[in-house]
């Protein structure tokens, strides 16, 4: 069951699902104008965000912002017609590539077993369309390089790509005067190679990026809404691993036994897991995977 939910004064988000891949979907409110983040995994998922802000005294979207070209962020763009969508530049490329595709179960089960979809997304897009499936990809119709400001009246929002290892055309949208940071999809791993992964690189380059923003809430489209002190811990998590996964030339073994050195205790699951990405990644770019 998806529900609203408001954080200050001008910012609402619904809750996500994971059996159908739904992302979070916000709304920034300003005293003239609106902005949407993402658009959603269809039409449905979109129409109903918009009927739970309509609920709540908020006028249909000025603006949508697309994070990145993932179906889930993008299949609903078309049932916002008479909004201004925008993306970077690389994520408008992305969804173009996206156009010809059919997505019978046919297609869809033959470009996973191409290698060029995975199951995960296969499973979730035919949940989300079990019956009709018309899909129809939209483009933005506008786009920028690095970083736009907008001001709705009374509220600025800035949109910055940032990258990542998730996907490479990832923004954030900072909600400046809430210090309410999207970070939507962009602090996960890579999902679409042969193995789930960190890239050192990555992770330290797009840590240095979200850390510029001065925020108090963070927003992770999958996972919900964290505080200030759950992010450090999670940037200091990625971090340490990142620097130990150098150390240690991607060596598993040496990995956990200085990471458990230096916590003074058992690993967690969610940090094993997150060494596991991080070997992934340092094989791949070492030709080993």
């Amino acid at each position: 069951m998806q529900t609203i939910e408001k954080i200050g004064e001008r910012f609402w988000y619904m809750t996500p699902v994971s059996e159908t891949d739904r992302p979070i979907l916000g709304m920034v409110v300003g005293d003239e104008r609106t902005l949407m983040i993402d658009s959603g995994n269809s039409e449905a998922h979109a129409n109903l965000f918009l009927d739970m802000v309509k609920e709540q005294g908020v006028d249909k979207p000025t603006y949508v912002v697309l994070t990145h070209w993932h179906w889930d962020h993008i299949f609903g763009l078309s049932a916002l017609e008479n909004t201004v969508s925008i993306s970077s530049k690389k994520t408008r490329i992305e969804i173009e590539k996206l156009r010809p595709l059919s997505w019978s179960n046919e297609a869809i089960d033959q470009r996973v077993a191409e290698g060029t979809e995975i199951e995960f997304c296969a499973k979730a897009i035919k949940q989300e369309f079990p019956d009709k499936r018309d899909i129809a990809i939209t483009l933005p119709v506008m786009t920028f390089e690095d970083e736009i400001e907008i001001d709705l009246g009374g509220i600025t929002c800035i949109i910055k790509h940032v990258g990542g290892d998730h996907a490479e055309d990832s923004i954030v949208v900072f909600v400046k005067e809430e210090k309410i940071l999207f970070l939507a999809d962009s602090i996960y791993p890579d999902i679409f190679s042969v193995k789930d992964n960190f890239t050192v690189e990555g992770t330290r380059d797009l840590l240095s990026k979200i850390e510029h923003f001065d925020a108090d809430t963070y927003i992770l489209s999958h996972s919900g809404v964290i505080s200030k002190e759950e992010f450090i811990h999670e940037a200091s998590l990625l971090r340490s691993i990142a620097d130990l996964t150098e150390r240690h030339d991607g060596d598993s073994k040496l990995i956990v036994e200085a990471f458990r050195k230096q916590m003074s205790r058992e690993l967690t699951e969610e940090e094993l897991e997150t060494i596991v990405y991080f070997v992934n990644g340092f094989e791949m770019k070492e030709g080993q995977v």
